[in-house]
């Protein structure tokens, strides 16, 4: 029986990087390599268009057997540099809240919500052990936050450094966490960095190198995974 992966990328320029894996099969539902069979969704940007099209994918096809996410994301760390490509393994909406003067409140801190209402642990989403320690040794586990505005000043960098100590910034990885594990779908999130979260600024960005070694590590992940 073969082993079913859904592979979700916000935009066709991240997806382009998974095609890049050498001896991928074209089919009728999307690829083939061995015995894995892999679908591709390209949701589109941000938390909510990820949302929408997974779930409706999900109404409409069989539960895969892993969902992979994929793409590019920003660094709060140092040590993790543009190019690098990182295992988000836990997430969190940075940015749902509450304003209280200039005190910001995650929902549980407000108590519109639990810390530990399923799938939220302590107020964050944790990824699947099983897969994650499959991979564990060859890509770098770190803490993301999903935001709904890219973060492109150091006033909103300190603030969710100082709220959350994260290592990675996403507009869409907690929401595919918080759709597979309400859904019971085993998943993997592969980030590659683009950039540092700093004050806006293009010309620090590398986005070619990033999608280049995205297409490496997805390469390396999909053999494992077989």
């Amino acid at each position: 029986m073969s082993f079913r992966i859904l592979v979700v990328a916000a935009t066709t320029l991240e997806i382009e990087s998974f095609k890049k894996i050498a001896g991928l099969n074209v089919t009728p539902y999307g690829f083939s390599s061995g015995n894995t069979e892999m679908n591709v969704l390209v949701t589109g940007a941000g938390a909510i268009s990820t949302s929408w099209s997974m779930s409706e994918w999900l109404r409409s096809n069989r539960k895969p057997d892993l969902a992979l996410n994929i793409g590019i994301a920003g660094s709060f760390s140092v040590d993790i540099k543009p190019g690098d490509v990182v295992m988000p393994v836990s997430d969190c909406f940075a940015d749902s809240g509450i304003e209280d003067g200039d005190n910001f409140l995650t929902l549980a801190e407000a108590g519109l919500a639990g810390a530990n209402d399923f799938p939220f642990k302590s107020g964050v989403i944790e990824s699947a052990i099983k897969y994650s320690d499959l991979v564990k040794n060859k890509l770098r586990p770190v803490k993301a936050v999903t935001v709904n505005t890219s973060t492109g000043s150091e006033v909103t960098r300190r603030r969710l450094v100082k709220k959350y100590n994260p290592d990675i910034e996403t507009m869409e990885g907690a929401t595919f966490f918080y759709i597979c594990a309400r859904n019971f779908i085993p998943f993997l999130a592969l980030r590659a960095i683009s950039n540092n979260v700093e004050t806006r600024n293009r010309n620090n960005w590398n986005i070619p190198l990033a999608l280049e070694n995205l297409a490496e590590k997805c390469n390396e992940l999909i053999i494992r995974l077989e």
